[in-house]
């Protein structure tokens, strides 16, 4: 399902954001609103701790948010995580990814409780494709590094780890995200894809414009592929952790979205 794209760029994105029409800001749902439940898929080189501020601003609106704990061991261990959370959900249900989090929500969408899908700095490849092809054609980005040990699992390089990451957080927020990394197999990045969600169900996109991990003219084009509702934050790969009140936003703007076009 294609929808309109919109392009929300700002300094001030949470602020702008917290004005438009159909977001709460820190106001309970409705108590008529069927789509309460909000399942987070954290990405690569990282855990769901990360959701907490996402997780709290949602949860004082009224969601009932839940959190994924990815084993990063391939693409199949990772959907079937995210299915069994998906299993647990008492109704509709809008599935967010971070970053490879993406090609997680893609797989999994397909599941009947989802209702709608955000992308969060996020990659999203259609069936058949894999993650690794959404890099082709676009730059490099050199401040990513990833350090890859013999059995085939990569660690970020702790050198680089602020500035490709998360340089928009405090030196100690980014010191416990670089020594709590959950290594990666990086075959996953080599798998096919089966399912491709986003098109059949409607998509929604949080861009951080200095995000050092994409190119930035990646992640724009596989939002628009989607056909996703865009919003662009001046934030580092780790928006989902360093604007959790755009982050939250657009998932209680995707709900309420949603919400309308079933009712």
């Amino acid at each position: 399902m294609n929808s309109i794209t919109k392009t929300v760029l700002a300094a001030t994105a949470a602020a702008v954001l917290s004005t438009a029409p159909g977001v709460q800001g820190e106001d309970t749902i409705p108590a008529d609103q069927t789509i309460r439940n909000v399942v987070l898929v954290h990405g690569a080189f990282a855990d769901g701790s990360g959701w907490r501020g996402v997780y709290n601003i949602l949860t004082a609106r009224g969601y009932h948010v839940t959190i994924v704990q990815n084993p990063l061991t391939s693409l199949a261990d990772d959907v079937a995580a995210t299915w069994r959370v998906l299993e647990r959900q008492n109704g509709p249900t809008i599935l967010v990814g971070h970053s490879w989090g993406g090609t997680v929500i893609t797989e999994a969408g397909v599941h009947p409780n989802v209702a709608g899908l955000v992308y969060v700095a996020a990659l999203s490849p259609d069936a058949g494709e894999t993650t690794g092809q959404q890099y082709e054609g676009f730059a490099a980005t050199p401040e990513f590094v990833i350090d890859i040990g013999e059995d085939g699992y990569g660690f970020l390089n702790p050198d680089k780890f602020k500035s490709g990451f998360a340089h928009d957080a405090s030196d100690e927020d980014a010191a416990f995200l670089r020594d709590s990394q959950v290594p990666v197999n990086m075959s996953v990045f080599s798998t096919a894809l089966e399912n491709a969600a986003w098109r059949t169900k409607p998509s929604w996109a949080v861009i951080a414009t200095e995000d050092k991990a994409f190119d930035l003219a990646m992640v724009r084009h596989m939002a628009q592929r989607i056909g996703a509702t865009i919003t662009e934050v001046p934030a580092s790969h780790s928006v989902f952790m360093t604007q959790p009140q755009v982050v939250a936003d657009t998932i209680d703007t995707a709900a309420q979205a949603v919400e309308v076009a079933v009712n």
